[in-house]
């Protein structure tokens, strides 16, 4: 996905009326698009555009979808660590603080990983969208103490009404912890790849 002033996602619970809205999307505005399946059984559409394209596009997508759109946003000036977090940039390494904010929806966490990045210095980390959690979202913020918390305040606050799932900050984030969530986020993965403990037996 190229660099685009703005981007905008829409979830929908029908994979028939998320192909319709894409499809209704492209055709009204000229939107770079990016769109598919998700668990469980959602279907995202992704664009990138110029802003008054992607709100073009925005708009013939809901009027496409019917009551069948589960949640929305629209960054007009996305964050390019967001972009990055989308493409699957991760940062892992040292900080002070490691913050989380998990959410209900897709949506709703881009919105929160645009605030917090834009309206705290600290560093965002990974975003992890739907599949494997159930449809739900979740970021990792990282930095002092004092930057977490602001993000996590700032992002959980644009979280949208009735998505947000639990949110935290962990200080001095033990080192076995640390590396286990740098080394994968998934659970297979990580007791496949072993570790310094025998908690798997």
């Amino acid at each position: 996905m190229a660099r685009h002033p703005a981007i905008a996602l829409l979830e929908f619970g029908s994979v028939t009326a998320g192909i319709v809205a894409g499809d209704a999307m492209v055709k009204r505005a000229p939107v770079a698009l990016h769109s598919g399946t998700v668990q469980p059984g959602h279907y995202l559409v992704l664009i990138a555009g110029e802003v008054g394209d992607v709100e073009e596009a925005v708009d013939a997508g809901t009027t496409a979808s019917g009551d069948v759109l589960l949640d929305l946003v629209l960054l007009s000036d996305v964050h390019p660590d967001v972009v990055a977090a989308l493409r699957g940039a991760r940062l892992p390494g040292p900080a002070e603080a490691l913050g989380i904010i998990e959410t209900q929806t897709v949506a709703s966490i881009l919105e929160a990983a645009d605030a917090g990045v834009k309206g705290a210095a600290a560093d965002l980390l990974e975003v992890h969208l739907a599949d494997g959690l159930g449809g739900r979202g979740y970021l990792l913020f990282g930095g002092t103490v004092s930057d977490v918390e602001a993000a996590v305040d700032i992002g959980s606050a644009r979280a949208h009404e009735g998505t947000l799932v639990r949110r935290a900050v962990i200080s001095r984030l033990h080192d076995e912890m640390r590396a286990d969530l740098d080394a994968h986020p998934r659970f297979g993965p990580s007791v496949g790849r072993g570790g310094g403990g025998d908690a798997a037996g």
